[in-house]
This record gives structure tokens, C-alpha cells and sequence, in this order.
């Protein structure tokens, strides 16, 4: 009740003083007002239309399909160069750390700190030839040639390690 009046005040004062009437607001009243009604058609329709308990099913059972049976935690370095992806894997063959490697010559930000680390996805949440050469690595394995890069304008190539695998 409190905050219900409180509101109401406060909505008063804004009216009062003229806040309604400011360009930014009023395009924020109006976006709310659009959301609101958006809503109510939407949920409208669902009232008229619903969805059967078959149709549903067989949604779930298509994109369950999609997704494969695995999810896989990987690891990866992005590089600029081919050249440069081919020197790591030797260096990897050699015995070098690959979370070290990550951390200093890898181009993606997001998991470099991380050694590399992605979390947990299926094949379909990465690009083709990220998730062809992921499927085929056994747990443990890198991959032995490099990766192309096919994400957004992002250019470079991929070193994969595959570090677990479980049922989805």
C-alpha cells in the first residue's frame, strides 16, 4: 500500500512539474505503452489460439534433435596466421603448456584469460569447421592442423583441444 502511494505522489509531482512533457520521457511512455499493449494482444491471441500439447511436443522433439546427443568443453587459441597456428601445434606436439600458450598469444579476449576454456555447448553453438574438427578429437587431443575462423569479421585460425565430453 505504501509503495502504491508513494508511486501515486511521485507520478503526481512528475505530472506537476512537467516531466510528462519531456522529449526523452515521453519517448520512454511511449515504448512502455507499446510494450504493454504488445503484451496484451500477444496474450490475447494465445487465449484464442492455444497451443496444443502435440504441436509443442513436436517442437521440443525437433530442436532436441538438432542439438546431437554430446556437449563438449573445449579449449582453443585464436591466432591471426596460419603460419602462426602451425608453430603452436608443433610446440604442443613438443610437450608446451596450451593453457599457457592461450593466455599469451590468444586473439579472443573472452576466454584467454581462462586459458582458453569455453564452457560447456553442443556442435550446433559454434561455426561448421569449429564443430567438425571438435566432433572428430578424442578427449585430450588437439587438433593437428589449424582451424579457419568463420565468426563475424573476426578473421584468424583455431588450435581445438578437446578437453571433456558428456551426454547431453
Amino acid at each position: 500500500r505504501d509503495d502504491l502511494i508513494n508511486r501515486e505522489l511521485l507520478t503526481q509531482e512528475a505530472e506537476r512539474t512537467g516531466l510528462d512533457k519531456n522529449a526523452e520521457i515521453a519517448v520512454q511512455l511511449d515504448l512502455a505503452r507499446q510494450q504493454i499493449l504488445a503484451k496484451a494482444a500477444l496474450d490475447e491471441y494465445m487465449k484464442k489460439n492455444p497451443v496444443k500439447d502435440e504441436t509443442l511436443k513436436t517442437e521440443y522433439d525437433r530442436i532436441k534433435a538438432g542439438l546431437g546427443d554430446k556437449e563438449y568443453k573445449v579449449s582453443h587459441i585464436l591466432v591471426e596466421k596460419e603460419e602462426e597456428a602451425k608453430e603452436i601445434i608443433g610446440q604442443l606436439k613438443k610437450g608446451a603448456d596450451f593453457e599457457k600458450i592461450a593466455k599469451e598469444k590468444s586473439k579472443d579476449n573472452g576466454s584467454k584469460g581462462e586459458g582458453g576454456k569455453l564452457d560447456w555447448a553442443n556442435k550446433n553453438m559454434f561455426p561448421a569447421p569449429f564443430s567438425e574438427a571438435m566432433a572428430k578429437l578424442a578427449k585430450g587431443q588437439t587438433t593437428q592442423e589449424p582451424v579457419k575462423n568463420q565468426i563475424g569479421t573476426q578473421t584468424g585460425y583455431h588450435i581445438i583441444k578437446l578437453d571433456d565430453v558428456r551426454p547431453l
